[in-house]
């Protein structure tokens, strides 16, 4: 089983590595967005958020990116009871939610937006796509293609996050995007969705950094004390972390004006 689920991982990359072209063009847009000191912001609920939080702040990462990650629509701790994942996925469907989520930032088309959702079909993650298009941001989206185009919208509309996209890079997850198959067990397991994008997040952000690093802008990246030493380890934390404030505080000032 765990050679069958490795050899469908070794897919995912030949997936993510065809799209090179697509992954350069976001690169381009997101190092612009960064480069004029604002910021690319990062959307994913459910188990999406496993994106967001791989982009930044974690080590080999760098300011530059706004993680947007909503508590209520990606706390899966509990499973059940207060808090508890039937709730989420309830909230992930509720209409006008994100509009409430980016009435928090003032927004610029100078910025640029990842949203991510394996199937494309969840209201929320749809919304943000569209709210960032009316606000003049350009949006790329990660969903597994096979298996959005197998699902159903959860939108009276039947619109899906790729119709408001930009860009559309695909995960390469199979439909339903568990990948093996256990004989005497009629539903397969192990996801492949997380695995595609985090090779989708991780080949921009190398492609980002050798960007602002050819524009004389080289990010500062969180780097372990094994690699640079404690002291210069401890100088690239604290400088990344006061930059990402600057950069936040931006997206607050003129609120409401």
């Amino acid at each position: 089983m765990t050679a069958d689920y490795l050899a469908k991982c070794r897919l995912l990359i030949d997936a993510v590595e065809a799209q090179a072209t697509a992954v350069q063009q976001a690169a381009d847009w997101f190092a612009a967005t960064i480069l004029a000191g604002r910021m690319v912001h990062v959307f994913g609920s459910g188990h999406s958020r496993i994106m967001v939080e791989e982009m930044w702040p974690r080590y080999g990462s760098f300011p530059g990116f706004n993680p947007i990650v909503e508590l209520s629509l990606s706390f899966h701790n509990l499973v059940v009871g207060a808090n508890g994942q039937r709730q989420a996925m309830f909230l992930e469907n509720v209409p006008g939610l994100a509009a409430r989520i980016l009435r928090n930032f003032d927004l610029a088309p100078a910025d640029s937006a990842l949203v991510i959702s394996s199937s494309g079909c969840n209201v929320v993650p749809i919304e943000m796509a569209e709210e960032f298009r009316r606000r003049g941001v350009k949006v790329v989206a990660i969903i597994s293609r096979a298996h959005s185009d197998a699902s159903t919208s959860q939108r009276t509309d039947g619109k899906k996050l790729q119709d408001f996209a930009d860009l559309v890079l695909d995960t390469g997850a199979p439909v339903g995007d568990a990948m093996v198959k256990i004989p005497g067990l009629d539903t397969p397991v192990a996801p492949g969705s997380t695995v595609g994008g985090c090779l989708l997040v991780n080949s921009l952000k190398a492609e980002v950094a050798a960007r602002l690093t050819a524009a004389g802008q080289p990010p500062k990246v969180l780097t372990a004390g094994a690699v640079v030493g404690k002291a210069r380890a401890t100088e690239l934390f604290e400088a990344a972390y006061d930059e990402h404030g600057r950069r936040l505080a931006k997206l607050y000032e003129r609120l409401g004006l």
